[in-house]
């Protein structure tokens, strides 16, 4: 089964980078979801497998990093001098 994600979800493939995940794959019981993902840098569609793909980090939901810390919201050097 092929289904489109709409909004599309904003993921990290491993070996590949971050990207946004706009399909997904499922082919059954015996297999893996498959992700279909554009990566932000490279702008390449990559099918990944459920165990390669990982949730961005998302400071205001409080999803924790990989190595349990809270991920840091991106200041801009305007905002550091306030």
């Amino acid at each position: 089964m092929f289904t489109q994600l709409n909004p599309p979800i904003p993921l990290k493939v491993l070996d590949k980078g971050d990207g946004m995940a706009f399909a997904v794959i499922d082919y059954g019981a015996e297999h893996n979801l498959l992700w279909v993902t554009a990566i932000d840098a490279t702008g390449e569609i990559w099918c990944a497998p459920n165990p390669k793909v990982r949730m961005q980090t998302n400071w205001s939901l409080g999803r924790l990093t990989p190595d349990g810390n809270k991920a840091d919201p991106q200041v801009t050097p305007e905002l550091k001098a306030i």
